[in-house]
C-alpha cells in the first residue's frame, strides 16, 4: 500500500514537472545559447573567496588568529555539550522520581490489600 502511494506521488511530481517544462519551452527556445553578460563560475568563486577574506579581516581586526578562532569554536561546543548534559540529567532525575513515586504507591496499595485480606482483627 505504501509503495502504491509513493508511486502515485512520484508520478504526480513528474507530471507536474512535465507540465511546467512544456509551458516554458517557448521561453527556453528563445534564449541564446551562450551569454557573454553572465559571469563564469570561476569568477563567482574568486569573488566569494575575496569577500570571505575581507570579512575575516574585519572580524579579526586585520589579522586572523587561527588559535583564537579554534578556541572560540571549542568553547561554543563545550557550552553546547554542558547544556545537553544538564538537560539529560534533568530528564533522568524526573524519570527516577516518577518511578520511585510509582513504587511507593504500589507498596501502600499492597499493604491495604493485605490488610483487607486479613480482615478486621
Amino acid at each position: 500500500m505504501a509503495e502504491l502511494i509513493l508511486l502515485i506521488f512520484v508520478l504526480v511530481g513528474l507530471s507536474g514537472m512535465g507540465v511546467i517544462l512544456y509551458r516554458k519551452m517557448p521561453s527556453l527556445a528563445n534564449l541564446p545559447e551562450t551569454s557573454e553578460n553572465l559571469p563564469r563560475f570561476s569568477e563567482i568563486v574568486k569573488k566569494a573567496r575575496d569577500r570571505s577574506k575581507e570579512g575575516a579581516k574585519k572580524i579579526s581586526g586585520g589579522r586572523l588568529d587561527h588559535e583564537l578562532y579554534l578556541q572560540k569554536i571549542l568553547s561554543k561546543i563545550r557550552i553546547l555539550t554542558l547544556k545537553t548534559e544538564n538537560k539529560t540529567a534533568f530528564w533522568l532525575e524526573k524519570l527516577r522520581r516518577k518511578r520511585t513515586n510509582q513504587d511507593q504507591q504500589d507498596y501502600w496499595q499492597e499493604l491495604k490489600k493485605a490488610k483487607k485480606e486479613d480482615g478486621p482483627a
